[in-house]
């Protein structure tokens, strides 16, 4: 089965659209239950399984409007392995109402099981 690097950094957007969204669902369908994040939230601690992330989704989205770009998307296809790694703006709204945008690198591996792809680790650094 033959994939394209369109087709990871669509999955890898719509996982993005996702978080942004507050959609558990549809973030649930895109990662393995057992993903694996180094993520500022964490403090430097290795998380495991869906749980942690799932904490922030129950909070809610905040509000107004929220739009996500991946910069310069690089993806390396390793078989069944593809790893995605880019600089995300994720741009909205201040209590103020003024729009802001907020910037981090991340590296996200995907990893094909059975024919689907499925978001297995991730590594999200605060902005520089």
């Amino acid at each position: 089965m033959e994939t394209s690097a369109n087709e990871l950094v669509r999955l890898n957007q719509q996982l993005l659209e996702s978080i942004a969204a507050g959609d558990w669902e549809t973030y649930a369908a895109l990662c393995d239950p057992t993903i694996s994040a180094f993520e500022p939230e964490a403090r430097g601690q290795l998380v495991e399984g869906m749980d942690f992330h799932k904490f922030y989704f129950d909070l809610g989205v905040g509000k107004g409007p929220v739009n996500t770009t991946m910069c310069s998307p690089h993806v390396r296809l390793m078989g069944d392995v593809a790893v995605v790694s880019y600089v995300r703006l994720v741009q909205r709204l201040d209590p103020a109402g003024a729009p802001v945008t907020a910037r981090g690198e991340e590296t996200r591996v995907w990893q094909r099981k059975n024919g689907t792809w499925r978001h297995v680790h991730f590594h999200r650094s605060a902005g520089a």
